[in-house]
């Protein structure tokens, strides 16, 4: 486990102890798109005070939080199957509900509060514009990692580049969206009047936006680190 500086970026910390991520989560630090900001960057940003953060980072060890994979350790494979499995397998499983309770709400609920038909709207363009985006990494880029790491597609090297900064410019577009669903909640907080369906719909979008940075942040801060690596050797 590394020494913490101010100057090591977010990205690295939940890198080296996943089980970090926690405790940016609920600082509202992005260590997924944000990833390669440095300590003392994303807390002056968020107005914190870097000593008092750093020693909290210290405070959870190795073995804090060992329900969440070690995503360094994997290889390239293996990292790839993961992703595919659990956090593909989360969208494929979660927006669908996700698109259900979105359409009702803002149907039940728009006329009384307007900005479900803001939600409905921008989950609407989520939703397809990250089906395409797991549809490309599932049909195109992870296989060609896959080859790039057995050394069996020089096809794989020159492309992958490419393909890893459009991958990353649309994780930008994801995370910014995240953020126009939480202001628009009120941080997933619904109103006192909030049915019951209203309450699950705030509570799943809390969940998307958590799942997400862990999804994001092992593409963007392990995965395509790797994959340029090899690529350049």
């Amino acid at each position: 486990m590394q020494n913490i500086t101010s100057e090591t970026t977010v990205g690295e910390l939940v890198k080296d102890v996943p089980a970090r991520s926690r405790i940016f989560d609920n600082l509202r630090i992005d260590y997924c798109c944000g990833g390669k900001k440095t300590l003392a960057e994303a807390c002056q940003a968020k107005g914190l005070d870097t000593a008092t953060i750093i020693a909290m980072l210290d405070a959870i060890g190795d073995g804090v939080g060992s329900a969440l994979p070690d995503a360094d350790k994997m290889t390239l494979g293996e990292l790839c199957d993961y992703i595919q499995t659990v956090h593909h397998g989360y969208i494929r499983k979660e927006l669908p509900r996700l698109d259900f309770m979105t359409r009702k709400v803002a149907a039940v609920h728009g006329e009384h509060e307007p900005r479900l038909l803001q939600i409905r709207q921008l989950f609407q363009l989520f939703l397809e514009k990250i089906t395409e985006h797991t549809k490309q990494e599932d049909e195109e880029v992870f296989p060609a990692i896959r080859a790039l790491e057995k050394a069996s597609a020089e096809d794989s090297r020159k492309a992958l580049p490419e393909l890893l900064k459009k991958l990353e410019h649309e994780h930008d577009n994801t995370g910014a969206a995240l953020e126009k669903f939480k202001e628009l909640t009120d941080s997933y907080t619904p109103p006192e009047w909030a049915c019951n369906t209203f309450r699950a719909l705030y509570d799943a979008l809390s969940e998307l936006e958590r799942e997400t940075h862990q999804h994001i942040h092992k593409e963007n801060n392990v995965l395509f680190p790797k994959v340029r690596a090899l690529a350049a050797a």
